[in-house]
């Protein structure tokens, strides 16, 4: 029994998914720290879940890259070294280069509306300095391209390649000057 709700501790496919979202929301949101130590036994009573949906969760987390897992020591948060970052962000270049070719021979009038759009908000937000709104029109604007390019492979991959680089970018956004170097790429892109 859980002493804060006095029922039972979910467990199986449903108590191990609510471990993954909320442990993978944590780390990308920066609550649990590269290097930070995952202790089953707390996560398991702070999730409400049995130690064995936060393990399957970890096996999950490591497999994308979020969680390192250490043979008779446990988990920890995944410390992604600049060169590693480097590396990902290389790889990322490739994949978003054939999403966006892919997208240029699918788009259609709708959607190049949309993209236009959205460049004229990344262009505002750049104006008005608000780089966490850069940030996330960015993520739209990318997210977007990958839709319209119906390549759902290279999708994932980006997918996980982000979560393993998700701190490096939000630092990344907020350098003084990033996101008016990046305009400019960004509205080649939507022209």
């Amino acid at each position: 029994m859980s002493p804060a709700t006095g029922s039972a501790k979910g467990s199986g496919a449903a108590a191990k998914e609510q471990a993954l979202v909320a442990l993978r929301r944590a780390i990308l949101a920066g609550d649990m720290v590269p290097g930070q130590r995952l202790v089953e036994a707390e996560l398991a009573e702070q999730f409400d879940v049995t130690r064995a949906s936060v393990r399957a969760a970890l096996v999950d987390l490591a497999a994308d890259g979020l969680v390192e897992r250490i043979r008779n020591r446990g988990a920890r948060v995944r410390t992604v070294s600049v060169s590693e970052a480097v590396e990902i962000y290389e790889c990322r270049m490739v994949l978003e280069g054939l999403c966006a070719a892919k997208a240029a021979e699918r788009v259609t009038d709708a959607q190049i509306t949309q993209l236009l759009a959205l460049g004229e908000q990344l262009h505002a937000a750049v104006q008005a300095a608000e780089p966490l709104k850069y940030s996330e029109l960015n993520r739209q604007l990318h997210d977007l391209v990958r839709d319209i390019s119906g390549q759902d492979t290279a999708a994932e991959l980006l997918t996980r390649l982000n979560a393993q680089i998700v701190r490096h970018q939000f630092r990344l956004a907020l350098q003084s000057g990033r996101p008016q170097v990046s305009l400019g790429e960004h509205l080649a892109l939507v022209e």
